[in-house]
C-alpha cells in the first residue's frame, strides 16, 4: 500500500454524498432489519423490551455514520492517538467505577448512558496501528524494534479487558489488531512465532487450573470443557450449546416458520437475544435464512477489501481493511461459537444481537470507512 497522496481539491457537500456507498448502507440495514425481526420474535411478537430500542440506536447509528463519513479521512488521522488514549481511559475507568452485570465488570455510567468501554478499543486499536504504519512506512515495518510499539498497543487494552474479565473481546482485540499488522506488511515469520506463543499460553492456561497462579476464571474453564465435550454436563455448563444444537438441528432446511422455534418459544434457548440470537435465526429460517445472513455478511466484508485495495491513502487503506477485518472477526465468531466450533465467549453477533455500545460503535467504525472510500484519492 502507498503512503499518502497529495493533496486534491475539497469536495462540496453534494461530492460527499454521491460518493458515499449508498450499497453497503443498504446492507448494513439489511442485516439490521433482521436482527429487528428476531427481536421481535423472542419478545414474543412484541417491539418492547428489545426490537423498539434497537431500532432508535440503529437510527442514532446510521445518523453517526453518514456524518463521521463527511468529515475528511486526514482528522481522523489526526484524531488516532486521542482516540486510543481515551478509549484506555475508560477501560481503565472500569476497574474503578464500573457495573457489574452477569458476573462481569465492563460497563461505566456517562450521564444516563451505559458505555462499554471495550467496544470502544476494538475500532481505537485499529485505529491506531493504521496511523502508526502510515507513520512508519513500508521499509520498517518488520524491524523487531518496531514491533515494540504496535504490540503494546494491543497487550495493554487485552491486559484491560482480561481483568472484566472478557475473554471474547480480548481475543478480538489480539486478532484484530494482528489483521491490521499483517495488512501493513508484518513479516509472516514473526505471525507463525505468535501462533507457537499462542499454542504455549494455551498449554499454561490449561496447567494452571487448580494452582495459585491460576490464569483464567472456573467458569472459563468450565466453557472449554463444554466446548470439548457439551453432553458432559448437558443441565450445567454444557446448557448453552445442548440447546443451541438442539435448535439448529431443528431448523433443519427452511425453519420452523417466524415465532414458531420451540427452544424458543418455550425458553430453553439462553441468550436468545444477544449471543445466541443466531441460533433463533437458524430454528426460524433454517438454513437458508442462515445462509443468507452470512451472504450478507460477506457483501459488507468484500466492501471493506475492495474499498481499501482502491485506496491509494495507506491510513484509509489499512483503516478500512482492520475494519473489513474486525467486522468478519465479529460474526465469525459468534457463529462458530453457538454452533459448537469454539468455545463460549460471550461474543454478540455484529448488528443483529440487542446491545447499544457495540451497535454505536460499530456503525461509527462503518462511518470511518466510508470517509476513507468517500475522500480516498481519484485520478
Amino acid at each position: 500500500m502507498p503512503r499518502l497522496a497529495p493533496p486534491e481539491a475539497p469536495l462540496s457537500p453534494l461530492q460527499k454524498v454521491l460518493r458515499f456507498h449508498w450499497g453497503l448502507a443498504l446492507l448494513i440495514a439489511a442485516v439490521a432489519c433482521v436482527g429487528f425481526l428476531m427481536l421481535y420474535s423472542v419478545a414474543g411478537g412484541d417491539l418492547d423490551p428489545w426490537a423498539s430500542r434497537q431500532m432508535v440506536r440503529f437510527a442514532a447509528g446510521m445518523a453517526l455514520m453518514f456524518g463521521v463519513a463527511m468529515i475528511h479521512i486526514r482528522y481522523w488521522r489526526t484524531l488516532a492517538p486521542l482516540s486510543y488514549v481515551g478509549s484506555l481511559t475508560l477501560l481503565a475507568a472500569v476497574e474503578v467505577a464500573g457495573h457489574t452485570g452477569m458476573g462481569a465488570t465492563r460497563w461505566i455510567a456517562i450521564g444516563p448512558l451505559q458505555l462499554q468501554p471495550s467496544e470502544l478499543m476494538k475500532i481505537a486499536v485499529v485505529l491506531a496501528l493504521a496511523r502508526y504504519y502510515d507513520w512508519l512506512g513500508e521499509g520498517r515495518v518488520s524491524r523487531p524494534l518496531w514491533l515494540l510499539p504496535p504490540l503494546l498497543l494491543i497487550l495493554v487494552p487485552m491486559a484491560l479487558v482480561l481483568k472484566q474479565p472478557d475473554l471474547g473481546t480480548a481475543l478480538l482485540l489480539a486478532l484484530g489488531g494482528g489483521a491490521v499488522m499483517w495488512l501493513a506488511g508484518v513479516h509472516w515469520g514473526y505471525f507463525l512465532a505468535a501462533i507457537a506463543l499462542g499454542a504455549g499460553l494455551v498449554t499454561a492456561v490449561l496447567e494452571s487450573r487448580g494452582t495459585d497462579w491460576q490464569l483464567l476464571k472456573d467458569y472459563q474453564y468450565r466453557r472449554i470443557e463444554t466446548f470439548l465435550n457439551p453432553e458432559s454436563d448437558p443441565l450445567g455448563a454444557g446448557y448453552h450449546i445442548t440447546q443451541s444444537k438442539i435448535a439448529f438441528g431443528s431448523g433443519g432446511l427452511s425453519g420452523r416458520g417466524f415465532m414458531q422455534g420451540t427452544q424458543t418459544r418455550l425458553n430453553f434457548l439462553p441468550e436468545k437475544h444477544t449471543d445466541f440470537i443466531f441460533t433463533t435465526l437458524a430454528e426460524e429460517f433454517g438454513f437458508v435464512g442462515a445462509l443468507s445472513l452470512l451472504i450478507l455478511y460477506g457483501l459488507i466484508t468484500l466492501f471493506c477489501i475492495v474499498s481499501a485495495m482502491a485506496n491509494r491513502d495507506r491510513f484509509g487503506a489499512l483503516l478500512t481493511g482492520g475494519i473489513g477485518a474486525t467486522f468478519f472477526l465479529f460474526f465469525s465468531v459468534n457463529m462458530a461459537m453457538v454452533t459448537g466450533l469454539a468455545p463460549v465467549v460471550g461474543v454478540p453477533l455484529p448488528l443483529v444481537s440487542y446491545g447499544g455500545s457495540a451497535m454505536l460503535v460499530l456503525l461509527l467504525a462503518f462511518g470511518l470507512a466510508q470517509s476513507a472510500h468517500v475522500h480516498r484519492p481519484r485520478g
